[in-house]
């Protein structure tokens, strides 16, 4: 991005219409347009937004402006790996952990997410009914992402109850503080199963983690817990909060979801549409390493910069047709994963837990609808969800 990219500014009337439409969560296609065109960079609250997709892609990808060491506390004391750190030390946490998440070594799971997926299937449906999030869109990617690092399943319940604590604080109450814990509770965590650990290893994430070599050298201790960390934000979140967003979508829109149901070979590229479409990331926050302006937009050294993913994904500027869901989209260009050297590291193990999801759920259930009269209540900001999602389906 260009230190001085400048276009009109925006009128006070532009920035208050801009200003209202930070974010709605139940429709924010509607709050990313008035955005694009009214404000494409604004500064509210102390965060500077950037709406336009060429805008985001640059920002992501210009890592000297644009630091990844965000402050805003998750409740860690040190920078979480790879996400907070910048070159060149970002560079040698990528070759350890790229393998760990290639296709070929995601791929070995496929069968056993599958059988997951049916298994928990099988709890509701002789019932008629379900509550998706609880019962399907959370034990599903969790319980997975549980085994794939080596962590007892018994724990999830702790584990997904510290994550709302760190992603999603209480704010009736001392939020730092109540962040800060949680967050002191994870390390303990992690600190426990370690010691437990001792030196038995297996085929499981974890044990590659402390396996791993780079120039000859492993990791610490410390850099093993703040890998742990963010694995653990990541792997409890993203792909629930995804799925939620995408059976709300089919499940409000049959015509979809039925060309699903007559030709599952749709279901990949039905993946890639609905990741643009709903953007459950919504964006990915930098901190401007110096003043710069964008745009018009003045933005002062160590502000915090959110690009927004949902937005650059919806751009008319640089995507036909954006409102529209073409589950024959090619090429589909979106940045759902983000772009540049934080492109999200477990983006692959994110595609295969969605499309097998997506494949058995329609094989099993291939008629649902949102429980007639429930209001459904989203969740925000950064991760968009939706956590009541109560379904009803026929009995066959």
């Amino acid at each position: 991005m260009a230190n001085d990219v400048t276009t009109n500014p925006p009128t006070t009337d532009d920035f208050r219409k801009a200003q209202e439409a930070i974010i709605d969560l139940e429709s924010p296609p509607e709050s990313y347009r008035v955005m694009r065109d009214h404000c494409p960079v604004q500064v509210a609250g102390g965060i500077a937004y950037v709406a336009l997709d060429e805008d985001v892609e640059a920002g992501l990808r210009d890592v000297g402006h644009f630091s990844s060491t965000d402050p805003s506390s998750l409740g860690n004391v040190r920078p979480l790996i790879p996400v907070n750190v910048d070159p060149p030390e970002h560079a040698r946490y990528r070759r350890i952990l790229d393998p760990l998440f290639s296709p070929k070594e995601v791929g070995r799971f496929a069968d056993d997410f599958a059988a997951l997926a049916n298994r928990l299937i099988d709890q509701f449906i002789d019932r008629g009914s379900c509550d998706f999030a609880t019962e399907f869109a959370v034990p599903l990617p969790c319980n997975m992402f549980l085994t794939m690092l080596g962590l007892p399943l018994e724990d999830l319940p702790l584990l997904l109850a510290l994550n709302d604590a760190v992603m999603r604080p209480d704010p009736s109450g001392d939020v730092a503080a109540g962040v800060a814990t949680a967050g002191q509770r994870f390390y303990d965590y992690f600190e426990k199963h370690l010691a437990n650990r001792g030196d038995q290893r297996g085929n499981d994430i974890i044990s590659r983690v402390l396996e791993a070599e780079s120039d000859g050298d492993r990791l610490t201790h410390e850099e093993v817990l703040d890998i742990l960390y963010m694995f653990t934000l990541a792997g409890l979140d993203t792909v629930t909060a995804s799925l939620e967003c995408f059976i709300a979508y089919l499940a409000q829109h049959p015509d979809q979801r039925h060309r699903l149901v007559d030709d599952p070979s749709l279901i990949p590229s039905a993946v890639e549409e609905l990741l643009r479409s709903e953007s459950p990331v919504m964006m990915s926050v930098r901190v401007a390493t110096e003043d710069i302006t964008v745009r018009g937009c003045a933005i002062k050294a160590n502000t915090s910069v959110a690009f927004l993913l949902g937005s650059a994904n919806l751009d008319e500027r640089a995507c036909a047709e954006p409102d529209v869901v073409n589950f024959e989209r090619d090429p589909n260009r979106h940045i759902a994963f983000g772009r540049g050297i934080h492109r999200c590291l477990g983006s692959h193990l994110a595609r295969l837990e969605l499309r097998v999801a997506l494949e058995e759920l329609h094989r099993r259930i291939p008629d649902y609808e949102i429980e007639p009269g429930a209001e459904l209540v989203w969740r925000g900001p950064a991760i968009r969800s939706v956590p009541n999602l109560p379904l009803r389906f026929p009995i066959h």
